[in-house]
């Protein structure tokens, strides 16, 4: 029978947050009456997580595992069970809690309306450090301001998307999968529901909360936008204009008899300065050139182990 939606779970180290998801899951899937699937991509881990899914296929027919070659990361286990779902609909949400189930059957409600995507927009940041929160909001207003395609603020993977987008994302062969630039690139009618976002049910996150968002912000900015090296170019130009003035007025002083006062600390400042902003470019440019080397060499985003789940094991 046709599953009316998935629901799509990445998944790594998260033993102790398997069985409370799906008892905060499940009720909600079946108060909605609809046909369902629950998929958990798993990255393999060193704890008891694959063993615990195991123990739920065997009690629910309706949930499946899919597990991985090696570990791809967060970004293409979501891709994957995104790309292998069945359902007419799908969901993506972590496994942590700190995205409510409860607000799944609101975001279906919504799809229904005629809506090809409803994302969740967190309306407030629990158990977050006041540096995570600066690092997110500055991240967004800058990808805002320069990304070339408009993607939702204080959003996360967090959503309910249609089938037409499902297809539409399979036709993307991207490496670097940045979701909600990817949802927002593919278009059609999208609203949000607004929520509380809570803080983790147990455990910890699997990334830097400082450094991880700066990786997510970088990924979403240079893989939607080129205006980077844009800004690059003109800050080059600025700063040599501004280097020509300072040689021109030095000249100047030297041609009607000022005694210029030599200093080593001011030389030493300018040199490091365009070096710092040299380099700085350098590295701008290496992360694109990256980019276009993986996607010309084509490797899958992600490479399945096996499928298991109550029918069969692949």
């Amino acid at each position: 029978m046709q599953k009316q939606i998935s629901i799509v779970i990445p998944v790594y180290k998260e033993s102790l947050n398997i069985k409370p998801f799906l008892g905060r899951l499940e009720p909600v899937l079946l108060k909605m009456d609809v046909h369902y699937e629950i998929i958990f991509c798993l990255d393999p881990s060193p704890d008891s997580t694959e063993q615990i899914i195991q123990q739920e296929i065997n009690r629910n027919p309706n949930i499946k595992l899919v597990v991985f070659s090696r570990r791809f990361g967060q970004p293409a286990a979501t891709m994957a069970g995104i790309l292998m779902c069945k359902g007419e609909s799908c969901v993506v949400i972590d496994v942590d809690l700190q995205d409510p189930p409860e607000l799944i059957e609101d975001m279906y409600d919504k799809l229904q309306e005629g809506y090809d995507v409803v994302y969740a927009k967190r309306s407030s940041r629990k158990g977050e450090t006041l540096i995570k929160r600066f690092v997110s909001y500055f991240g967004y207003k800058v990808i805002a301001k320069l990304s070339e395609v408009q993607i939702p603020p204080n959003t996360g993977d967090f959503r309910i998307m249609s089938r037409r987008v499902i297809e539409e994302l399979r036709k993307l062969s991207e490496t670097h999968g940045f979701l909600r630039g990817l949802v927002a690139y593919v278009g059609f009618r999208q609203t949000f529901i607004e929520y509380d976002r809570d803080i983790r049910f147990s455990g910890k996150g699997n990334y830097n909360r400082l450094f991880g968002s700066l990786k997510i912000g970088l990924n979403g900015l240079i893989s939607f936008s080129s205006r980077p090296l844009q800004l690059m170019s003109i800050a080059g130009a600025l700063l040599a204009g501004f280097s020509f003035l300072i040689g021109a007025w030095y000249a100047v002083q030297k041609i009607i008899g000022i005694v210029l006062s030599p200093g080593l600390s001011t030389t030493v400042l300018v040199v490091t300065f365009f070096a710092g902003v040299q380099l700085l470019c350098l590295g701008l440019m290496g992360e694109y050139i990256g980019r276009i080397y993986d996607e010309v060499k084509k490797r899958p985003m992600f490479i399945v182990d096996r499928v298991i789940d109550n029918e069969k094991t692949s």
